[in-house]
């Protein structure tokens, strides 16, 4: 293609093809640096063939057999700052076959909020909040269960917390030694006052906390005890005078 230059020439050089070549190289280099695209949890996101979990075991006075509650992982970023691990699905068994329909309604009901993606965190506190009309019962270790569904929602909530997608708020070091002290003081209260009776001997080797101890309301744990006119829970620290 001929170019007709209609202005006069006031200079010129030789443009080599090196030279060509050098110019672009800072063009490229000046382009925005590549970002790996963080994955986050979807509906749409596809089943690996392979799934980290765990399986625990419930045993409710509730049922004849033991439920086994088994929770798979699917790992975000994996290799990267952005790993994550999140709850993609869930399965319970059980030789009970009772209660089969609900057992199976649950678990995929579960399963797909899981897959859904976002803070999934609340399933525990909806699960936990539901009550058996006939009575709940205690866990080793005197904490109170409303409902087997209340159980299986704190086996989630523990295997949340494993993953860190839950985080317990730490007591300080100075909260810790006061609860040793106080505990102190009331176990050797009680031992001036009367000796343990069989039946209290047993409920204290079981469940951990002095003889007497009441349910607290914020744990469920039958740790709360009456010292100096408060009740005060053994256990996470609770106290109703503040």
């Amino acid at each position: 293609m001929t170019i007709k230059i209609e202005k006069k020439i006031k200079g010129y050089e030789v443009v080599k093809p090196e030279d060509k070549a050098a110019a672009a190289a800072p063009v490229a280099e000046a382009k925005e640096p590549q970002v790996a695209e963080v994955i986050q949890m979807h509906e749409s996101l596809e089943r690996p063939e392979t799934l980290i979990g765990s399986t625990f075991k419930i045993k409710s006075p509730l049922f004849e057999h033991a439920l086994y509650v088994t929770i798979n992982d699917i790992v975000l970023n994996a290799g990267t700052k952005y790993e994550q691990r999140r709850p993609f699905e869930i399965f319970i068994n059980s030789k009970n076959m009772d209660h089969f329909q609900w057992i199976v309604a649950l678990t995929r009901i579960l399963s797909a909020v899981f897959r859904k993606g976002g803070d999934v965190t609340f399933l525990v506190e909806e699960m936990k909040a539901v009550f058996d009309p006939r009575g709940g019962y205690f866990k080793a270790g005197g904490v109170y269960m409303p409902s087997i569904v209340a159980e299986i929602g704190a086996v989630i909530e523990q295997h949340m917390k494993n993953i860190g997608l839950i985080h317990d708020p730490e007591m300080s070091d100075s909260q810790r030694a006061l609860i040793a002290e106080k505990r102190a003081a009331y176990e050797n209260a009680t031992q001036k006052k009367t000796e343990l009776s069989p039946t209290d001997a047993d409920t204290n080797d079981s469940a951990g906390f002095p003889p007497g101890a009441t349910l607290c309301a914020k744990c469920n744990t039958k740790a709360l005890v009456l010292m100096d006119g408060c009740q005060t829970c053994l256990n996470c620290g609770y106290s109703k005078c503040g």
